[in-house]
């Protein structure tokens, strides 16, 4: 899959797109490996998700051209990546580790296609879990007075370290309307919830008093309406009536890595689509 890529598509929905999509490749000798569409009724807008390839080489230049050209027609927004192209992700974490050493794991051992410079806390309990894969560790302590200074430093990171996604793996903190509007669709949060239920602090406690059958945890796109953004995927796990909260945050927990790794895996593939206040995921 050296030269393969992958070419991931938006626009007003109308006949004859996959036709003038696929025709592009087929005028380029290009083969197509993996096709997905899907047509929202609603917003009246298309997706598609095309793997595509072998090229001769790395380089896309040639369908520029004729991309730009349909782009322009189509009102199209439209992205080419080489699928051996990893994505480079921050990771923000708090005090709770499950789903930061998850990620990390998953990295390690190549289930997971990014690439992770840097992680950030506003606690240092995780710098030596850090250490261990080699990746630099930021610890950034906020309070009420410092958020600003603080969210401005993270944006800083950002942009020198060329990063193209933030995790939230449990980072307990607020992100303020500016930080969210400089990397909206770009920033991931898994809520140890199955939104829209039991939103705020301690899901797992309130899930207890109201005696659920079933608990769950949400990953979603953040937005400045907390726990409101566009959900990217959600599980769920049975329970019953002689587990305590300890033991239902213990199952979460589970459940909270799985979900957070699938819609980290899925951004980073190129299978999840922003529409509107949901997504579409081709997974």
């Amino acid at each position: 899959m050296a030269n393969d890529h992958i070419l991931t598509l938006s626009c007003p929905d109308k006949p004859g797109i996959v036709h003038a999509v696929t025709g592009v490749f087929a005028a380029q000798n290009i083969n197509i490996l993996d096709l997905q569409q899907f047509s929202d009724p609603v917003s009246e807008r298309f997706f598609m998700r095309v793997h595509f390839g072998p090229t001769e080489s790395e380089s896309t230049d040639h369908l520029n051209a004729p991309f730009a050209e349909l782009a322009s027609h189509l009102k199209m927004d439209y992205t080419i990546r080489p699928v051996h192209k990893k994505l480079r992700v921050l990771i923000m974490v708090s005090k709770i580790g499950h789903c930061l050493n998850d990620l990390l794991f998953r990295v390690k051992s190549g289930q997971l296609n990014i690439e992770v410079p840097l992680i950030v806390s506003n606690h240092p309990d995780f710098q030596q879990l850090a250490a261990n894969y080699g990746i630099e560790f930021r610890h950034l302590p906020v309070t009420k007075d410092t958020k600003a200074e603080q969210e401005q430093q993270i944006l800083d990171l950002i942009k020198e370290r060329d990063i193209e996604l933030v995790v939230l793996a449990r980072y307990m903190q607020v992100l303020s309307p500016r930080l969210c509007e400089a990397m909206s669709g770009r920033i991931i949060n898994i809520h140890h919830s199955f939104l829209p239920s039991f939103k705020g602090a301690k899901p797992y406690h309130q899930a207890y008093d109201r005696g659920v059958k079933i608990i769950g945890a949400t990953a979603h796109f953040v937005t400045a309406d907390l726990d409101e953004g566009p959900i990217i995927e959600q599980r769920v796990g049975r329970v019953d009536h002689s587990m305590d909260p300890k033991q239902l945050v213990e199952e979460g927990s589970n459940i909270e890595s799985q979900v957070l790794a699938a819609a980290v895996k899925w951004t980073a593939e190129g299978r999840v689509f922003l529409n509107n206040s949901k997504t579409v995921v081709f997974n």
